[in-house]
């Protein structure tokens, strides 16, 4: 049966590091409810790692692939780490109408992680990145102990070479975009995300932590239904 279409865009769904598509399932849940379409990405950097390590450029064909296999539409949300193999990939896609950064890196072109924390970028890329300190402050601050030791017990190992290596491209330069900066977050500073968010076309406030996808769905979906209501209207 072919698909018809109401106006509103596919959601692809893009997580961080150290996560798994399977942590966006109460967001899913909630966009499903209200009538969105979502789709989710396990990025290659991501989890058991084989050799070589598997980098930006693997995460951004990946999320290629899956832009490819949704008809109509699509909104990519891009959560921490996610943001920068959207940055380098979402571009090369016509179906992408809005690109939303939630607490997420937007780097420009020539920039990886490192290089927008200021730091230089080890000669070695083989391996894992240290999973951050005090994850459960940094991560889920804002969870219940039960729910965020529910959500630490589901982190797996993330690719040193998805950290230091620098995106070639810049999507948001073409296609629309929105950041929704995270108020409480303890794993990338408020700070550092308004001075990315300077990339963005739109800006949105959340007061929440660096997970609101585990700890505020239901305010994380109103913030995105706003979004994506004027992005379907138009306006």
């Amino acid at each position: 049966m072919e698909k018809t279409y109401d106006g509103r865009p596919t959601l692809l769904l893009v997580h961080g590091a150290w996560h798994r598509a399977s942590c966006w399932a109460e967001l899913q849940a909630v966009l499903t409810a209200e009538g969105w379409d979502s789709r989710t990405v396990d990025l290659p950097s991501t989890g058991k790692q084989s050799i070589p390590t598997a980098g930006v450029y693997e995460d951004a064909a990946a999320i290629g692939e899956q832009l490819r296999s949704i008809e109509g539409p699509v909104a990519v949300l891009a959560h921490s780490y996610g943001g920068i193999p959207v940055t380098q990939e979402a571009g090369d896609h016509a179906n992408v109408v809005h690109l939303i950064y939630l607490a997420a890196y937007m780097p420009a072109e020539n920039e990886s992680m490192y290089d927008i924390h200021g730091l230089p970028a080890p000669e070695d890329l083989s391996g894992v990145f240290p999973l951050i300190d005090d994850p459960r402050t940094s991560l889920y601050g804002d969870l219940s102990d039960a729910d965020a030791e529910a959500a630490l017990g589901q982190l797996v190992d993330q690719s040193l070479r998805s950290f230091a290596q620098p995106v070639s491209r810049a999507a948001w330069r073409t296609i629309p975009s929105t950041y929704v900066v995270c108020e409480r977050d303890g794993a990338i500073p408020p700070a550092l995300q308004e001075s990315m968010s300077a990339h963005a076309a739109n800006v949105e406030w959340l007061a929440s932590g660096h997970s609101p996808f585990l700890s505020a769905p239901v305010e994380l979906s109103a913030v995105l239904r706003k979004v994506l209501t004027a992005v379907s209207s138009g306006d």
